[in-house]
């Protein structure tokens, strides 16, 4: 596993954790978690719902407060109201609601007001896409038009450091697209992304580095090139056959397959790491008939971060 601390000196990070701890009544939301994450890049935290990604991003964001651990955001602690320090950041959270009758200009117009310096309204619209729904109520917009207003309410302040948390959950392929070439635009800018997501494509299209997060620790951490690199071989053969056969296919004999270098089994379902398909699926298709166990499941495909974490803790980030 990597480290989760080995970005480098102090003055080149835009956030740092240690031992970051969370309880809410017997429920340990933040186990000792341990961040950094570089000016510059776009950092994201990968996990399922309930891995403590949005609690985290929460106290890094000043809105929670930890039971234990520090924080440090763009070199400062929170203390105080944290205005300055806010006037820094942007945040877009996982639902933002905002009045039904302001137009799309009138909310812009209201956030940009908080912030000392920043874009203009018109500026921050195109950055969005959102120039034609200016004089629109909020409640004549889209999901994903709704969507793109709250990144545009996070970007109005010009922020050093922004906050995405799951920021496409919900939106339609086109929308989700869209939303990434802003965070494309913001990386060639310079600024700093944090996003959480359980979108696999999501984050190795994003992010420079990606920690893996579940039960409120980070798992692994690195970039996404090194993290399915570290499973030892670029493809995945699931399979899958009849529950009550399961148990008549040993994840040791599967394991002694050609080319085959893990086995993850889940009820009657079996994830396969190989470096080879064509050597290991006619192995593989051998193996059940021998066990007149037939298949009733059966794909292959490359490698991927959900494969990453699978491998890590033995069940998929859908069903986690």
């Amino acid at each position: 596993m990597s480290s989760a601390v080995a970005a480098g000196p102090s003055d080149s990070l835009a956030l740092s954790c240690r031992g970051l701890v969370k309880h809410y009544g017997p429920v340990v939301a933040v186990d000792g978690l341990d961040l950094e994450v570089r000016r510059g890049e776009c950092f994201g935290m990968l996990g399922p719902n309930g891995a403590g990604k949005t609690t985290t991003v929460e106290i890094l964001e000043g809105l929670n407060r930890p039971d234990a651990g520090e924080v440090r955001v763009l070199g400062e602690t929170w203390r105080g109201d944290g205005r300055a320090l806010r006037a820094r950041i942007g945040v877009q959270l996982q639902e933002t609601k905002f009045p039904d009758k302001l137009s799309v200009g009138e909310v812009l117009t209201m956030f940009r007001s908080f912030y000392p310096r920043g874009l203009t309204v018109s500026a921050a619209l195109e950055m969005v896409a959102l120039q034609e729904k200016e004089a629109a109520q909020v409640r004549h917009l889209s999901g994903g038009q709704k969507q793109r207003l709250s990144l545009a309410v996070a970007l109005v302040g010009d922020p050093e450091l922004l906050f995405l948390d799951e920021p496409t959950t919900g939106l339609d392929p086109q929308s989700r697209r869209q939303t990434w070439d802003i965070v494309l635009g913001l990386k060639a800018r310079g600024r700093t992304v944090l996003l959480t997501t359980h979108y696999m494509e999501e984050a190795a299209r994003l992010c420079e580095r990606v920690a893996i997060v579940d039960h409120g620790k980070v798992i692994d951490l690195g970039t996404p090139r090194d993290l399915i690199a570290s499973l030892g071989a670029e493809h995945v053969v699931e399979f899958a056959v009849d529950e009550d056969a399961a148990d008549r296919v040993p994840t040791e004999a599967l394991q002694g397959l050609p080319s085959v270098e893990r086995v993850v089994r889940e009820d009657g379902s079996f994830r396969l790491t190989v470096r080879e398909v064509h050597r290991a699926v006619p192995a593989l298709l051998a193996a059940l008939a021998e066990r007149g166990t037939p298949p009733t499941q059966l794909t292959t495909h490359h490698a991927t971060l959900e494969d990453v974490f699978v491998a890590r803790t033995g069940r998929s980030l859908r069903d986690a």
